[in-house]
């Protein structure tokens, strides 16, 4: 039994160190492993570094290579655009609404802007020459400040005629962006059938309403564009620079397009911020420039090797300066008229003294208004026999102080105390002393000969003989 139990004892003993042993064996296998997936990974990762970096090396050194042999090239290109690229926008149902939606929507801003407002311009014969006169290939492009949302019919439909508004085939196409006037199928379809081609904000010079407007310049249309891009945040206080996309229009159509500058000032006043329809009684004033050349900076872009964007931007510049000039020159327009109109009460009496010698007189049963004698020599001076008679003759009758000739006239007495001049100046200037130009015709029926003659020479009084007292 003792020996019995001492073997128990060696066997657990054995079994213990075994089991410890293993353990051990166990551990250090596990730390063996851990230590050659950890020497693994970072060879992987170090294996990685080496080829990320070898790629990124090369692909520098092609850019380099690029830069270097070729110097006329950059994110910028010329995209050539098909005419028919629109084709299948373009049915049959479309150009007939067009046809009569375009000439309706232009005649209304026509009369709306000439009726209820007072629109003044100058050069309008520049933009009429050019869209009816150009040659049949040659696209235009008219470009101009943006102050209101309306800018667009209303200030283009205003400086053509209305029997140009008909043909609505000539008229201009607009670029408009999607977001605002093609938000769902009724306005998108209100606005196709005026001939606005949508574009998407941001998404640059390459996108599709680009090409439409490009393949409309292609046939030789007339496209319209702000080349700010956007509206005036100041009401027409400043102008911003003008974007790329002008450039492309300009540098990417088959053959150079005519373009037309004008600038206005008053849309501002006629369609405000945030208002919902356009106000009448307002002046807006239009200046339309001389086209604009490019010649020199397509020649010379091609000679010095320039880049696309380069010319691109090249064509921008020089439209925005033409058009800062334009602002300024119209802005001085503005003001010299807005002069004008407040003289125009001197110009209405004027007008006046020149309709009341025209009057007949003699059919009004009071004599010639001139008198008898006007046909005598305005030069000789009257005698003081007809300046001042001694004495009435007895087919002449006393009325209220003054003579009343039957053979002479009313006012044939009276020439020899008033000229008729003064006489015409002395009724023009009492009708309309308190004229103003914003209001044409004032009531008269306070208006009374003593007012008249008060508000001329004050409380004097009138003798036939001695004159004023």
């Amino acid at each position: 039994m003792v020996a019995a139990g001492r073997w128990m004892e060696c066997r657990a003993d054995l079994l213990a160190e075994g089991a410890k042993s293993l353990q051990l064996r166990l551990r250090d296998r596990f730390r063996v492993a851990a230590v050659d997936y950890h020497r693994r990974r970072n060879l992987r990762s170090a294996n990685a570094g080496y080829l990320s970096s070898s790629v990124q090396r090369w692909l520098d050194r092609f850019s380099e290579f690029r830069r270097e042999t070729l110097p006329s090239s950059s994110t910028f290109y010329r995209k050539r655009v098909s005419k028919d690229i629109d084709e299948e926008d373009e049915s049959v149902l479309t150009r007939l609404v067009q046809a009569v939606a375009v000439p309706v929507l232009g005649n209304v801003c026509h009369v709306f802007m000439h009726g209820l407002n007072r629109v003044q311009i100058f050069g309008a014969e520049k933009l009429q020459q050019v869209v009816l006169h150009r040659p049949e290939n040659k696209s235009l492009i008219t470009v101009s400040n943006h102050v209101a949302s309306m800018d667009d019919p209303l200030v283009i439909s205003s400086l053509l005629p209305p029997s140009m508004l008909f043909d609505a085939n000539g008229l201009r196409w607009t670029l408009c962006a999607s977001d605002r006037c093609f938000k769902n199928p009724v306005t998108s379809a209100f606005f196709k059938s005026v001939k606005v081609l949508p574009v998407s904000r941001g998404d640059g010079i390459y996108q599709k309403g680009m090409d439409l407007a490009i393949s409309k310049l292609n046939r030789g249309g007339w496209v319209h564009i702000f080349p700010e891009g956007s509206r005036s945040r100041n009401g027409g206080k400043t102008m911003g620079s003008a974007k790329r996309g002008i450039g492309r229009l300009v540098l990417d159509a088959d053959n150079t397009p005519i373009v037309v500058p004008f600038v206005h000032t008053g849309m501002q006043e006629v369609m405000p911020v945030g208002a919902v329809f356009p106000r009448v009684g307002k002046t807006v004033t239009v200046l339309v420039g001389d086209p604009i050349s490019f010649d020199d900076l397509i020649s010379g872009g091609e000679d010095k090797n320039m880049s696309r964007g380069k010319l691109y931007d090249a064509v921008a510049s020089r439209i925005g300066e033409r058009l800062q000039k334009l602002k300024l020159q119209v802005e001085a327009l503005a003001v010299e008229q807005a002069l004008e109109l407040e003289k125009y009460p001197s110009r209405v009496t004027e007008r006046a003294a020149r309709l009341l010698q025209k009057i007949d007189w003699e059919s009004l049963g009071i004599g010639n208004y001139m008198g008898l004698d006007e046909k005598k020599d305005p030069s000789v001076e009257p005698s003081i026999t007809q300046l001042y008679p001694k004495e009435n003759s007895r087919e002449e009758r006393s009325f209220g102080g003054a003579g009343y000739s039957v053979g002479g006239g009313f006012v044939s007495r009276i020439r020899g105390y008033m000229d008729s001049t003064e006489l015409t100046l002395f009724g023009a200037r009492g009708l309309y002393r308190n004229h103003r130009s914003n209001e044409y015709f004032g009531s008269l029926r306070d208006v009374t000969p003593l007012k008249i003659w008060r508000s001329l020479y004050g409380h004097a009084y009138f003798h036939p003989n001695t004159g004023p007292i």
